[in-house]
Order: structure tokens, then sequence, then C-alpha cells
């Protein structure tokens, strides 16, 4: 019986770096952004990927750009293999790497699932120092138009304007710790952080929506003033599912409550990024993404 003999195929991690950033973005023009080429250089990268694999690895849709089945299976794949790379890099190459990277995160995310991350970049990256800002998106939008921060996860809205590249997706909950709080006033009292606020206005906007009155009876920028209000009883919020303290109640369309939509995550650059902020761009992708990979499906 004679033996089929496959092409061995030597991948190219740069073109593969354009696929896992296209994948990402769901445009060439804003993986070019990111990668700092052109969208017709990317668009020719991926061609080349997709010859030397021979399958396509992308589905163009005037809207959006996602990966087929077989680009998904890749992308798992692809990105590990670039993490590896990036460590041995940082290992043999750039351990030595200095400087400073100024960092902006909302307080929830930032406590929620940075931690590791900056750790991990830290340790490979020893003689990097890191600033770490926590505030809300609006202040630290305006840090980063000041050319204060070098790099700035924001809450923003799926559909709104194009605004960095997605990191994370956020499925938002109720939470209270007393469901009587919506019976025991004409109006639904909303704990929320200032405007404007993303979680703020989709809570609002999904009350308004099905004709509920609210009133908002606590203001804090807060999340632990926040927490804290919740558990005084003081009224109901809206905050990501993960983020949820596991001693306060998540209620939904049962307690008489709208459904919510998801907001995103999104990552900022500076328009010139110094080696160690890329890097730590690169590591918060990477690990980010091995994350919802890790989060286990949503509950329909």
């Amino acid at each position: 019986m004679a033996s089929v003999q496959q092409r061995l195929v030597n991948l190219d991690l740069d073109l593969l770096r354009a696929f896992v950033a296209v994948a990402e973005a769901g445009s060439f023009t804003r993986a070019g952004a990111r990668l700092g080429r052109s969208q017709s250089a990317v668009s020719l990268q991926i061609q080349r990927l997709e010859s030397q694999l021979g399958v396509e690895l992308l589905s163009r849709d005037p809207r959006r750009t996602a990966p087929t089945p077989s680009g998904e299976a890749l992308l798992i794949q692809a990105r590990k293999l670039l993490r590896l790379n990036d460590e041995i890099v940082a290992g043999v190459i750039e351990h030595n790497l200095e400087g400073e990277v100024r960092l902006g995160a909302p307080e929830d995310f930032a406590t929620a699932h940075l931690p590791d991350v900056l750790g991990d970049f830290s340790r490979a990256y020893p003689h990097v120092n890191l600033s770490v800002t926590c505030d809300l998106t609006l202040h630290i939008m305006e840090k980063m138009s000041k050319g204060e921060l070098d790099l700035a996860l924001i809450k923003r809205e799926p559909l709104g304007p194009e605004l960095g590249a997605r990191v994370w997706r956020e499925p938002l909950v109720w939470v209270t710790a007393d469901i009587s709080v919506l019976t025991a006033h004409e109006a639904i009292p909303l704990i929320a952080a200032p405007a404007p606020c993303v979680y703020r206005k989709r809570a609002i906007s999904a009350l308004d929506a099905v004709g509920k009155a609210w009133r908002v009876a606590y203001t804090s920028p807060s999340l632990a003033g926040q927490h804290a209000a919740l558990r005084a009883g003081l009224g109901v919020t809206v905050l990501p599912r993960e983020m949820a303290p596991p001693d306060l109640l998540l209620l939904n369309t049962e307690d008489g409550l709208p459904a919510l939509a998801d907001t995103e995550i999104a990552l900022v650059r500076a328009k010139t990024l110094p080696i160690a902020a890329e890097r730590l761009a690169e590591f918060i992708f990477t690990a980010l993404n091995n994350e919802a990979e890790r989060r286990p499906a949503r509950e329909q």
C-alpha cells in the first residue's frame, strides 16, 4: 500500500502574528494599526499563510472578519506558539529590557484579571518599571489624550465607536443583597458609578426600555464603595458576572428585571510605544484570550 508523503511546512511566525491580530481585531485595518503595517500588507500575509497551509483561515465579511473552523483551530495553537516564542526571546535576548510602561485600567477589571499577567510580565522583564493607574474609563482616556499613559484598558459598548482592540467580553448581571428592594420602593434604587460609566448607562437604558421607574440611590466611583452600599441594602447595581461578590444575589428576568447585553473591554495604545509597552500589550492579549478560552460557556 503506497504511503502518502505529506509536505512539511515551516510556519512563519510573522504570518501567524498577523493572523492572530486579524482574528482578534476582526478587521484587517485594525490589525494593521496594531502591527504597524498597512491593511494591504496584512492581507498579503494572510494570503501567504493560507497558501502555505492550503486552507481558508478567515471569512471576509463587509462588517467583520472572523476565523473559519480551520482558522479557529489554528488560532488556539498559534497563540501558544507565539507565547512560547516571546518567552524565549524575552529570556534570551530581552531579559535586560529596560524602561517604564504606564498602564491605565478600570479598578474592577484590574483587580479581577490583571494581577497574574502583570506578575508574569514583571518576572519576564525585571528591569522594566510598571506604573499602573486604576480609574474610571473617562479619566483613563483623558490621561491617554494627554500622553500620560502608554496603554489603557477601557470599558466600551460593542456597537459603539471603534476604539482600541477588544480583549474581553463581559456578560452583565443585576446584583443586590436583598431582593425586597425591588418592591419596597416606587422606583428601583440604583447603585452606580458616576456618569458616563458604561454599566450605569446599561442599567438605565435597560430599565427605560421596559418602562420601569428608577432613581439613583447611591453613587460611588469605587467598586468597594458600591459593594458596601449593596450590602447595606441600598439598592441594585449592574456588574460583570465574574466580578459579582459571592455573598450577593444575582437577579434576572424572572425577578422582573430586564435582560442585559454584554459590554467589552478594549486595549488602547498610544500612537508611539516603547518596546517594553509592546511586550506588555502582547502579554495582556495572550493572557486574556487564554482566560476567555478556559471560561465556561454562558448559560443560555
